[in-house]
This record gives C-alpha cells, structure tokens and sequence, in this order.
C-alpha cells in the first residue's frame, strides 16, 4: 500500500508569539482543505515559558523571575502547564479529525500520534515506552495535577524512558482538525525551571523539584555521547514516518503565507491580553 504523503516544516528557531501563530495558521489551512497534514519541527528565540490555555499566571508564574531569565513568554491555545522550552526539540502534528488513522477520542489519537515520539528515542538508542495509569489513584491523579510544571504531572501514554517521562505533549481540536504539539527535552537547567513558579514555601518547592528529579528526565542525561538538535531532527523525522507509515515531504511556507502568519503573531499571541487575561 502506498504511504501518505505529509508536509514537513523545520521553522528553526522563532520568537514565541510566531510559533504558537504558524501552528494555529496551519490548523487553519488545514480546516479549509488548502493544506495536506503536517508535522513542524522548531525551537524558540529566546528561549521561553510557554504556559497552558486555562492556567492562572497571576497565580502559578513568577513574572519576575521570567524577565530576570531574559525568557520570552507565551501562552498556548493547548491545555497543561508551564513548559520551559529551553535546550528542546519542539515539534507539532496538525491533522484533521476524520482522518481515517486518527481515533475519535483525544487519549487513542494522543497515542497513535505519539508514536512517531516513541520511533523517535529508539532511533537515538533509548528504549522508550508507553506508560499507561494503572490504579484508580493514578487515574485521579491526571485530574488532579499538584504541580504547575508540565514534566511533573502524569498523563495518559506518557512516554518514558527507564521510568522516567521524556517528552511531554498537549492537544487541542478545533474547526475540526487536531492540533497536537509538544516537547522533547535535550537537556535541563532544573535550577531556572524552578525558579520560575510559585510556590507555599520554599519546603514544597524543594520537595517538587526532587519529586520532578524521580519522575523527568532530558535525552543526554540517558545517553553517553549527547545528541545535537540536528540529530534529534533526523531521529524524529524518521520515527514519525516509522510511526504514523507516512512519507515526509519538506515545505517552505510562501511570503503571503508566513504574512498571515505574522499577522496572528501581532494581533493575538503578542498581546497582554492573551497572554496574561485568565
């Protein structure tokens, strides 16, 4: 049978309010049929705080701490927590609802996409897998997460390595099309991550920070010989077209494209009021 063919985009290294702009312009180019499914690797410039559609910043984040850091910030349309898209391999899949491959529940699909993911760290040489929660306890637990950072909270086929979660990713539908994207961490300063969150007291904070050490992991913490994001780019290429039995065909977005792109940058990601309104 022959493989689908989707488009690949490596943005490189964008500002914030552009990367959350071009993933909601292509869910859009999508639902209008102008655009085939896509998968986009890109990084961030600078390196930023991105937090989840429904979290209270006010509350969770410490803005300080964030301009002290020289970050960027950004709010998400996807749900979750704060992620601190650092020394990353950010990636994100874009593909209709009725897609024929895509399960009609958020968890199944969440899974099948994921395993372009899982192909991905077997192509570095770790032997990733898929956890699933077992007890009632951990099933409450996903409603329930205790910590405002992303890596620190289980969720459904959480994808690990040696026990600990490698990558962690959020999802959204929307106009019909499935909007999932996440992040493979490199490596991580657990220090300005931290720093970067409130918290009761400066006890809990120590107590989530070694909690975070027993339940994260970074890829060049796994391996001897530390992977280079170019490397990373190639592993991952590979293991999607492995784990969704698709071609990836490479794409450059034309200058009316990457112009609507700027425009939902401006108006919407790059404004106060989206991101800090919750």
């Amino acid at each position: 049978m022959a493989k689908e063919t989707w488009r690949f985009i490596d943005s490189g290294n964008c500002s914030p309010s552009y990367n959350m702009a071009l993933d909601e312009a292509l869910l859009d180019w999508n639902s209008q049929g102008i655009f085939p499914p896509v998968i986009r690797f890109y990084g961030w410039d600078p390196a930023t705080l991105s937090v989840g559609y429904f979290q209270k910043v006010e509350k969770e984040i410490d803005l300080d701490a964030v301009k002290k850091y020289g970050l960027g910030f950004v709010r998400r349309p996807t749900g979750g927590r704060g992620v601190l898209h650092d020394k990353e391999l950010t990636y994100s899949v874009i593909v209709a609802e009725e897609h024929p491959e895509m399960p009609k529940t958020v968890t199944e699909a969440y899974r099948v996409i994921s395993e372009g993911i899982l192909q991905g760290f077997r192509e570095l040489g770790l032997d990733a897998y898929f956890a699933v929660p077992r007890t009632e306890e951990e099933k409450q637990g996903l409603k329930n997460p205790r910590s405002a950072v992303c890596f620190d909270a289980p969720s459904w086929y959480e994808l690990v390595v040696e026990g600990r979660k490698v990558a962690g990713s959020a999802q959204t539908r929307q106009k019909g099309v499935i909007l999932q994207h996440g992040s493979i961490l490199l490596d991580i300063d657990e220090e300005m991550l931290f720093n970067l969150f409130k918290y009761p007291s400066e006890r809990v904070k120590e107590r989530m920070k070694k909690n975070f050490k027993s339940k994260a992991v970074a890829v060049n913490a796994l391996r001897e010989t530390p992977v280079t994001v170019e490397e990373a780019k190639n592993a991952f290429k590979k293991g999607f077209e492995i784990g969704l039995n698709i071609s990836l065909e490479p794409y450059t977005l034309t200058a009316e494209e990457h112009a609507f792109v700027e425009k939902i940058a401006m108006e919407k990601y790059n404004t106060d009021d989206w991101n800090y309104k919750r």
